[in-house]
């Protein structure tokens, strides 16, 4: 072999990562060192309840409030899509969005849902 063949070839080996790692072009990275199954039942729970919620939301009269919290739960929807979890952030984001749009949550019980997931998730 000459000096390069490995590079032309594409081996890499790798022993004891911790972390997270991407090569290449178009990698993403999903980083879930530490959370436990449960957890990530959790989130895919909370991850239907929101998809839920925006449809019940596209039903209703279209308002700031609705908007607001629609914004919100695309937000949530797409990180724990791209990620596989919601951060703490973004779960006490959503966590104010609801309690902004209570009027409007009241209208709809799969509100109720997210809300019981994002309890799971923050322990309240």
């Amino acid at each position: 072999m000459r000096k390069g063949d490995i590079e032309k070839q594409g081996i890499v080996h790798i022993h004891n990562e911790h972390g997270a790692v991407a090569f290449g072009d178009n990698n993403r990275v999903t980083n879930v060192e530490g959370a436990s199954p449960w957890n990530q039942d959790a989130h895919e729970e909370l991850l239907e309840a929101v998809r839920e919620l925006r449809t019940d939301l596209a039903r209703l009269v279209e308002n700031d409030v609705t908007t607001a919290l629609d914004a919100e739960l695309e937000r949530a929807q797409g990180e724990i899509e791209q990620t596989g979890q919601a951060g703490p952030r973004r779960l006490a984001r959503l966590r104010q969005a609801l309690a902004d749009a209570g009027a409007v949550t009241g209208l709809v019980a799969s509100a109720a849902a997210v809300s019981q997931a994002v309890g799971v998730l923050t322990g309240n």
